[in-house]
C-alpha cells in the first residue's frame, strides 16, 4: 500500500445506540445457541443500525435467512421503533413465505420484545428467540452484514437527506450484497449463489458446507 500511494479508510464516528434491553415486556428464551442451520428459512436473524445524513439519523431494520446470509426484508425510516422492525418482518414474509415454526431471533431491544412485534409473531407461526444478556455469538452474521454496509456502501456516501438512503441502501443489499458479494463462510459465494446451489443439493459436491452451526 506505500509503494501505491494508497491509505485505508478508516471510520471513528459517533455510535448511536439502536438497543435499549431495560423494559418491562420479558425476553424470549435463546433458541440458537449450538443450533445446526441446514435450509434456508429455517431460522432468521434481525437487528437496527443507524445511517448519518446531513442532518441526523436514518434507522435500518434488516432480516438475514441464518442459512444462506441473504438479507430477505428489510426497511428504512426516520423513526427507531417497533413499526420500522415489523415492516422489515414483513417484507421477509412477503419475499420467503416461510412455513410455520421458523426461529425468528433478535437482541433484547424493545423494539422487539414489545407486544406489537411480539403479536406479529404470532401472527406469522414464528418461534421468538433471543440473545442471552451478553452472548455475542448468535448476533455476529448480522453484525458482520451490519460491518460490510458500512465499510462498502454507507462511508463512501454522503447522504443528504433520507431519500439518499433510500436510493442507496436498497441498491447495495438487492444487487451488490446479496447477488455479488462473496462470503468465505459460503464457499465464496454470494448468498444468491450459495442458494441456488443448496436448492439444488450441490454444496457438499462442490466441497462447501451445507450447514450453518451457531455459537459454541
Amino acid at each position: 500500500m506505500k509503494e501505491h500511494a494508497l491509505k485505508p479508510l478508516i471510520w471513528r464516528g459517533f455510535k448511536v445506540k439502536t438497543t435499549d434491553p431495560n423494559h418491562n415486556y420479558g425476553y424470549a428464551n435463546n433458541r440458537l445457541a449450538g443450533l445446526m442451520v441446514t435450509r434456508r428459512n429455517q431460522a432468521w436473524v434481525t437487528d437496527i443500525t443507524y445511517v448519518r445524513i446531513k442532518y441526523g439519523f436514518v434507522y435500518l431494520a434488516a432480516v438475514m435467512d441464518l442459512f444462506t446470509r441473504k438479507i430477505v426484508g428489510f426497511a428504512i425510516s426516520g423513526l427507531i421503533d417497533a413499526e420500522l422492525c415489523m415492516q422489515a418482518l414483513r417484507v421477509a414474509v412477503e419475499n420467503e413465505l416461510p412455513q410455520p415454526g421458523l426461529i425468528h431471533h433478535s437482541d433484547r431491544g424493545v423494539q422487539y420484545a414489545c407486544n406489537e412485534y411480539r403479536s406479529e409473531l404470532d401472527r406469522q407461526d414464528m418461534i421468538p428467540s433471543m440473545s442471552a444478556k451478553g452472548y455475542c455469538y448468535d448476533n455476529a452474521f448480522m453484525e458482520s452484514f451490519f460491518k460490510t454496509l458500512k465499510a462498502e456502501e454507507v462511508y463512501l456516501t454522503e447522504y443528504e437527506t433520507i431519500r439518499d438512503v433510500l436510493n442507496s441502501i436498497p441498491k447495495f443489499i438487492q444487487e451488490m450484497y446479496n447477488v455479488k458479494r462473496m462470503h468465505s463462510s459460503l464457499g465464496y459465494l454470494s448468498p444468491v449463489e450459495y442458494e441456488e446451489l443448496a436448492s439444488k443439493n450441490l454444496l457438499e459436491k462442490r466441497g462447501i458446507p451445507s450447514f450453518v452451526q451457531v455459537g459454541p
